[in-house]
């Protein structure tokens, strides 16, 4: 392609963006509002997802055992435990360890404890599982093996958590999806428009043999150009936006961590301008097709 011919491309494709002013302002604004909408949301599910992450690795499941097991008992069913699938580590607590522990949480009132005259808490052993969702099945399996009295690990609680993170995630994920589609659309309908009242010249232009891409390139360029500006403006918002949350939060709401890491938040701006390229020239490319076909 001659150096001449693209710049008639870049040229028509920004005289296009002037023709139409408050339509190429309207499709920036589409652009950059669901681009920023889709970045919030993004961040949301994010840091959702790092907050999960961090409760899931800190469920741990509690058994304890009967109060006639021996330790000879306590040794192999630890070891059994130890081979099944999905546990990551099993660790034995001892009722005097119990008990030590419950003396430092009860400080000057310990000697309450003493005064029982024995010691009322079971062996117990703590197991942390592989992942997240072997969590539940374990602690059921456990409770069937009828080795101990007692499986806890959040019951009620840990399911709600799952449910309440997994609508979280697929709701982010579909508003982001709606917000795209929108956002094409719109991008699309101010190609349309250029493009229809460029009708007669664009068939003139085939009629004498213009190719389909020498007609096609003025309008693609348009399209990304509406969304790179539109994705440059929603990045910058998102950015403000969002430092200017951490700094607060850091300072007002310190137990909240947010996701901070300088990468990623590149990576997602860089992601979004991507995106915002790619609905700008899907959207020319889809507007274009029906007026090709002369």
């Amino acid at each position: 392609m001659k150096l001449r011919t693209i710049g008639y491309f870049f040229k028509e494709a920004v005289l296009s963006l002037k023709r139409n002013g408050w339509m190429s302002v309207a499709s920036i604004a589409t652009v950059a509002i669901s681009l920023f909408v889709c970045g919030v949301f993004l961040l949301l599910v994010l840091n959702v997802n790092s907050m999960a992450y961090r409760i899931e690795s800190s469920i741990e499941i509690s058994t304890f055992f009967q109060d006639d097991a021996t330790d000879e008992e306590i040794r192999e069913i630890q070891e059994q435990i130890q081979s099944y699938p999905g546990i990551a580590e099993v660790k034995l607590i001892t009722s005097e360890q119990h008990l030590a522990s419950l003396k430092n949480q009860f400080g000057d009132r310990k000697e309450l404890l003493d005064s029982l005259g024995y010691n009322p808490l079971p062996d117990s052993l703590v197991i942390n599982t592989k992942t997240a969702d072997d969590v539940v099945p374990v602690a059921q399996s456990l409770e069937n093996t009828g080795y101990f009295q007692k499986v806890r690990y959040g019951q009620g609680f840990v399911e709600k958590l799952f449910s309440l993170i997994n609508w979280v995630r697929l709701l982010g994920g579909g508003v982001i999806i709606l917000l795209g589609l929108a956002a094409v659309v719109l991008v699309a309908i101010t190609i349309r428009l250029t493009v229809y009242a460029r009708k007669k010249e664009i068939t003139i232009m085939k009629y004498v043999g213009a190719t389909d891409w020498f007609i096609r390139w003025p309008f693609f360029l348009e399209g990304i150009f509406l969304g790179l500006i539109g994705s440059l403006v929603a990045v910058l918002l998102l950015y403000w936006a969002y430092s200017s949350l951490l700094d607060n939060v850091s300072v007002s709401l310190t137990f909240i961590k947010l996701v901070s890491a300088p990468d990623l938040l590149w990576k997602i701006s860089l992601g979004m301008i991507l995106i915002g390229i790619s609905l700008g020239a899907i959207g020319s490319v889809v507007s274009l097709r029906k007026f090709l076909k002369v």
